[in-house]
């Protein structure tokens, strides 16, 4: 049974309100599904494949000396054997063309004959609802079934009455139903528009760049241009794109529990050289030769079997859906008072005149649906389509400033945000490193100056700059060599080419022994070699000051090995420091090869050596400042937004560029993450008060900083890149990935992809999630005064003479201007300056303010006043002519006029609550513009030219004015609402909205690995 609150309004009336705890549960459902899915392909693909291997398999594309079914047999069967027989990756390489250093060549043609032969790396998707669905959808509202019904005995009596006949009997029952129609239409359109940006979101959240190599340059590409025979680079935190065979790797592990269910990750090597498509990287990293793409893999054939459940709620949908519940509530109360009340009128004053059973159908069916139009007035369907449109609007417009948004509800949490948690490298920086400052032999040089040094330095010092390092060098004939990898190893890199460095050369006379990746508990990456003489080399680089404590000696200009004096060389590391620089500093040891493991038993527990390590140097480098950073959070502090610098630098230099950004200040607190750490409870929530910079801190600092700071009660956004980042971007309230430097595994913990890694696009972010709570505030403003002012004249006007000035298809008219146009130009203005300048959205603010109800009141009273002695002295007031019959259609048509104009003057007060110029760029929003005009354009037709369909009659132009200069009136109105002053203290409190809640079922990407493996990644921050 769903536990669910029956709301009125399904798709839009009669929906089920979302219930967090069971969503929670359902998390789980997609990758029971995904491993459920699995199993069953896995065992048809055998049942198959056992037949298959006895048959003659079907011969190799033209060109190729293997096929496609004979390579995705080798990696479903995961057999080394067969791997054997077919030569191992090397023949199957030259079998597919490639070469297993330089990759693929970019020909176009190549790349199209491989998508032919091979197949694309993509899987079919369901095919979207067509527009004619929505429709229906639509239709089956309950409500307007009712209608439709009514609708079906008014044309039934009213063509077989003796008074109207059939050609004019069919005119009410017609009217309703066209009515009807377009509100079923109007809903479809902007259902099936807002499905239609949504999907275009979701395939970009798809849209993986993977590293290749190709033509001996390591590029990136999207994940969907991969083709078979592409030369993959795999670090910790990738995705593997497809299924392949890895070329050579250390220390390389691969988590497969999306496939397996197998929550530990499996070692690969030359022994187990097996890649799964939609596995991640969990350590290590590696080359894979890809051999199979899109429906070729499991993952893909997996993909292609399941079907993507997107029907996600937000908490602010989840509480208008309960405030669109009590709202309906009401409108069915004063339904059924006022079915009740001419229901014993007409039996008492009408029946008598005519009891002929196809009138009283007529009558009785009339009020009935007098009564439901009532419902669908009362019943706010627009809150719910408010949210989803400005959802979706914000969402599209977000990726126009580079933030791409994969949860929904992080689009209304940031508006809420009042402090962030912001990554120094790439965020706050521009990530463009350069080595500035260098300290090499014991001596500082110039960064090119070191080649009068001893052979035996730079040596050395080249040597452990090309191989320890994650980073290519590509050189292509006639152009200048290309450097990729992380931003530190191209500074590295590039320092290494400008002081002399052959990269393929000094690569070939070395083999790598063992490899130990960046560690961000360790700081540091070490590497194992044998020289070409056959003796041993260890190498280790890292945070200058971790490296310092490894070493006792250092070697000088002449390529002796000296006694270190640790503290003259940590007076060099501040001085870099204290100019902003990140400190490299870069050691090595010479080892007895026969203290190398003889088996690869002993090799995989083998540690390199770390201690006793000889100091070669210590580089400066330099990672500026992004423009516009300290202006960006200059404007959090004028929004009540704090920005904490969270980083893994030395704590001098993180002061210095925190300084630099405008987020470090004379008051502020700047410790390092070990002493975070080590504070109480006490101490510890003492300390988030100042708490500007934590330097040096590890993962698990950064997530306690974000528990503790949620603790004492903060609205958290956290940004991370890292793999070890994601169970801080998971606990945050607003988890923020950077899109280039990021890994999947950050990505996929995260609510939100920062496209462009920029601090100002996440304060842009801010600025939208407030956007998004104002725009629906203004549409619950002017949707309640439309309730509040057409249920108070019809109830009002129903018990005291048994009639309604508004009829049905005039009230089904209105309620299309106050929910899906009033939604169309409310939800659609663009964010404004003045929402940062004001404080965080708090998570227990109610959704009505004080001033809303203010307004809301002050504007339906007015409303009311002026429609009720319209009603009751409209005829005397306004010198109506004419017969009883022709004076009461001519004063309701007034009525309906100045109702309508007044709704769309007060429309235009709703754009500004609080302000008193609500004027300010409304002519900027186009929507606003034409919804208004072509609302107004409507209206006259229905008036003027609809008569019969909507129960009006023509108006003179001085009526005309009449109902305009009514409705003008509420623009002075609305300005003088504003000069009274009213409590800060809500009237009427609202549930606090429910925080991102973590369970132990929830399937969070970062509990694939434990906290060891979670702890390594490649040197970003």
């Amino acid at each position: 049974m769903k536990q669910a609150t029956l709301v009125l309004n399904a798709t839009r009336r009669f929906r089920y309100t979302l219930n967090l705890e069971g969503k929670e549960e359902a998390r789980n459902v997609p990758s029971k599904r995904v491993r459920a899915s699995t199993q069953v392909i896995r065992a048809v693909q055998r049942f198959r494949e056992a037949g298959a291997r006895a048959t003659n398999e079907s011969p190799p594309p033209n060109g190729f000396g293997v096929g496609p079914r004979k390579l995705h047999n080798l990696i479903e069967g995961q057999e080394l054997n067969f791997l054997q027989q077919l030569g191992g990756v090397s023949s199957i390489a030259k079998s597919l063309r490639s070469n297993l250093e330089d990759g693929l060549n970019e020909d176009v043609d190549d790349m199209i004959l491989r998508k032919e032969h091979f197949g694309e790396n993509n899987y079919p998707r369901k095919h979207r609802k067509n527009f004619f669905v929505f429709v229906w959808e639509a239709a089956k509202d309950t409500t307007l079934i009712i209608l439709m019904f009514c609708a079906a005995v008014s044309l039934i009596t009213g063509m077989t009455s003796k008074d109207e006949g059939i050609t004019e009997g069919w005119y009410d029952g017609t009217s309703i139903t066209i009515a009807i129609l377009i509100v079923v239409f109007v809903t479809a359109i902007s259902d099936y528009k807002q499905s239609l940006e949504f999907e275009v979101l979701n395939n970009e959240k798809k849209n993986i760049n993977v590293q290749v190599v190709r033509m001996g340059r390591t590029i990136k590409v999207s994940i969907f241009d991969l083709v078979v025979g592409d030369v993959v680079s795999l670090n910790i935190g990738d995705q593997v794109p497809a299924d392949g065979l890895l070329i050579k790797g250390h220390s390389l592990s691969i988590d497969e529990s999306s496939l397996t269910g197998e929550s530990e990750p499996v070692p690969k090597d030359s022994m187990h050289p097996f890649l799964l498509s939609g596995c991640k990287v969990a350590d290590g990293y590696g080359l894979m030769l890809v051999t199979g793409v899109g429906l070729n893999t499991e993952w893909g054939q997996i993909m292609a079997a399941i079907t993507e459940d997107t029907g996600e709620e937000t908490p602010l949908q989840v509480r208008l859906n309960g405030t669109a519940t009590f709202i309906g509530k009401v409108g069915l109360v004063v339904a059924a008072l006022v079915f009740v009340v001419l229901f014993i009128r007409y039996f008492t004053d009408e029946y008598s005149k005519s009891k002929k059973a196809n009138e009283v159908a007529s009558s009785l069916s009339q009020i009935f649906a007098i009564a439901v139009v009532i419902v669908v007035i009362a019943v706010p369907e627009g809150l719910p389509l408010a949210v989803t449109l400005t959802l979706a609007y914000s969402m599209r417009k977000m990726m126009e400033d580079k933030s791409l948004v994969r949860h929904l509800s992080a689009c209304e949490t940031m508006g809420s945000a009042t402090i962030i948690c912001s990554d120094k490298t790439g965020t706050l920086t521009l990530n463009e490193m350069t080595v500035v400052r260098t300290w090499v032999a014991g001596v500082f040089r110039e960064t090119k100056d070191i080649r009068m040094f001893h052979d035996n330095v730079t040596g050395i010092l080249i040597e452990g700059i090309a191989q320890n390092c994650t980073g290519m060098v590509s050189s292509l004939k006639g152009k200048d060599p290309e450097v990729s990898g992380s931003a530190t190893e191209k500074a590295l890199l590039t320092w290494g080419l400008q002081i002399g460095m052959d990269f393929k050369s000094v690569r070939s006379q070395s083999t790598i022994y063992q490899m130990e990746a960046f560690n961000s508990i360790k700081k540091r990456a070490g590497i194992a070699l044998i020289l070409s003489n056959g003796d041993a080399r260890v190498h280790w680089k890292g945070a200058a000051e971790v490296i310092l404590d490894l070493c006792n000696t250092y070697l000088d200009e002449e390529g002796r090995v000296v006694r270190l004096n640790n503290e003259k060389v940590r007076e060099v590391i501040s001085e870099m420091a204290a100019n902003s620089l990140r400190c490299i500093a870069f050691a090595y040891q010479n080892l007895n090869n026969t203290l190398l493991p003889n088996t690869e038993e002993h090799k995989a527990t083998w540690k390199i050596p770390d201690k006793e390590l000889t100091i070669i140097a210590i580089v400066g480098i330099k990672d500026p400042c992004r423009p516009g950073v300290a202006e960006a959070v200059s404007k959090c502090k004028v929004a009540g937004v704090k920005v904490c610098m969270v980083t893994g630098d030395n704590l001098i230099t993180a002061i210095s560029i925190a300084r630099e950004c405008g987020i470090y200040t004379g008051d502020g607190l700047a410790i390092e993450g070990s002493e975070f750490r080590n504070y109480n409870n006490e101490e510890m929530l003492k300390s988030l008060k100042n708490l500007q910079v934590l330097a040096r801190s590890l993962p698990s600092d950064k997530l306690l900083l974000v528990q503790k700071l949620k603790e004492n009660n903060e609205v958290v956004a956290v940004t991370g890149d890292g793999t070890n980042d994601a169970p801080a971007l998971h606990e945050a309230d607003i988890g923020l990935a950077m899109g280039i430097a990021g890994t999947e595994v950050a990505k996929e913990s995260s609510d939100v992809i920062i496209l462009d890694d920029n601090f100002l696009s996440v304060v842009k972010m801010v600025r939208w999630g407030r956007s998004v709570y104002a725009n629906v505030q203004k549409f619950i403003q002017f949707q309640l005064t439309v309730n509040v002012a057409a249920l108070g004249i019809n109830f009002v006007a129903s018990v005291s003479n048994g009639n309604v000035p508004l009829k049905t298809v005039q009230m089904l008219w209105i309620n299309l201007i106050m929910d899906t146009l009033g939604a169309l130009a409310l939800a659609t203005e663009p964010p404004t300056d003045d929402l940062m300048q004001k404080p965080s959205i708090g998570l227990r603010d109610p959704l009505v303010t004080n001033l809303m109800w203010r307004n809301i009141l002050g504007q339906a009273s007015f409303q009311l006043t002026v429609l009720l002695t319209l009603y009751y002295k409209g005829i005397d007031l306004l010198r109506l002519d004419g017969t009883k019959d022709r004076k009461d259609i001519l004063r309701d048509t007034i009525i309906f006029n100045t109702f309508v104009f007044c709704q769309l003057f007060n429309e235009i007060n709703a754009r500004k609550p609080e302000d008193f110029n609500i004027f300010t760029g409304m002519l900027k929003n186009h929507m606003f513009i034409c919804v208004t005009v072509l609302s107004a354009i409507f209206q006259v037709i229905m008036v003027e030219f609809l008569n019969k369909f909507a129960k009006t009659t023509k108006l003179s132009w001085k009526y005309w004015l009449f109902s305009i200069g009514i409705g003008f009136l509420s623009l002075p109105i609305g300005y003088l609402l504003k000069l009274i002053n009213v409590p800060k203290k809500p009237f009427i409190t609202t549930h606090k909205v429910k925080r991102k809640r973590r369970s132990r079922e929830d399937p969070n990407p970062c509990q694939q690995y434990s906290n060891e493996q979670l702890d390594i990644e490649q040197p970003t921050d």
